[in-house]
């Protein structure tokens, strides 16, 4: 009896082992899994001292809320210059129109018909200097609306590193937004797994902190960066011979949709989850 024991339960490990081999090896899951988002970098599109700062670090913000306020003192100032530049234009374009005018009337003995080319060339050249200020008015008033620096997405504000008083250049982004809309996971599977995952498979993610999302395959990588063959300076492969006993499978990227996020659950990019894909769903 002790020697038929022995031998079924011994039968049972190797059936118990096989299984989990085979799950451990062929099944489409891994533990290496990333939640991603987008995170807008914000940029002032004008330079200036910020004089504003109504957010703080790792706040939720609206699409169109005030991030910060760029002093809109000289930009207030430039569109009082490009109106009265205006203005002016305007007073020129309507003297020379009325001369050209006068001069049209004239008898062909009293003004000669290059006077009258003369001012209706000089009319023309006016009315393309008064629509050249109206355009400056346009990206004075442009500037100066653009002070404001408004989030474009439903997001949190995070790493905060600008404070009120800075000085804020044009095209260098002062702060990012995690769009809250944005959230996925990236999957990275093994090569041997890949014939096992497709594009619509329902996929089941539990993050480290315990909670677990349903989703699905959105899209499968078609290139990882091979790190066994540099580009050399003359273009061309530059491969250093290796001697490995044991080939590693490499990892590709799996893109998972997340069909629905709990209203209690903290998604926070970067952080790490689990991906078992459900093959035939």
């Amino acid at each position: 009896m002790g020697f038929i024991a022995t031998a079924i339960i011994f039968v049972v490990a190797l059936l118990v082992g096989r299984v989990l081999w085979v799950h451990y090896m062929d099944e489409p899951w891994t533990r290496d899994g990333r939640v991603r988002a987008e995170v807008v970098n914000i940029a002032p599109d004008v330079s200036g001292a910020v004089v504003e700062l109504p957010v703080a670090d790792n706040q939720f913000v609206h699409k169109g809320d005030l991030l910060m306020q760029i002093d809109p003192s000289h930009y207030a100032i430039a569109v009082e210059q490009a109106q009265a530049a205006v203005a002016a234009h305007k007073a020129e374009l309507t003297m020379r129109e009325d001369d050209a005018k006068r001069r049209a009337d004239m008898d062909n003995l009293v003004v000669s018909k290059e006077n009258r080319e003369n001012a209706s060339h000089t009319a023309s050249a006016a009315q393309a200097q008064y629509q050249e200020a109206l355009a400056a008015l346009d990206a004075a008033k442009l500037n100066l609306q653009r002070t404001r620096v408004i989030s474009p997405v439903d997001g949190y504000v995070t790493n905060l590193q600008v404070f009120k008083g800075d000085y804020a250049i044009a095209g260098q982004a002062k702060l990012a937004v995690v769009d809250s809309h944005s959230f996925w996971v990236y999957g990275y599977f093994e090569e041997t797994k890949l014939p096992h995952v497709k594009v619509g498979n329902k996929a089941e993610i539990k993050l480290m902190s315990g909670g677990t999302l349903e989703g699905h395959v959105e899209s499968i990588s078609r290139g990882i960066y091979d790190r066994d063959n540099p580009q050399s300076r003359e273009l061309l492969a530059d491969v250093n011979p290796t001697f490995n006993w044991v080939r590693l499978a490499q990892r590709v990227p799996v893109r998972v949709h997340i069909d629905k996020v709990p209203d209690d659950m903290v998604l926070a990019a970067g952080t790490t989850c689990t991906v078992v894909v459900k093959p035939g769903t």
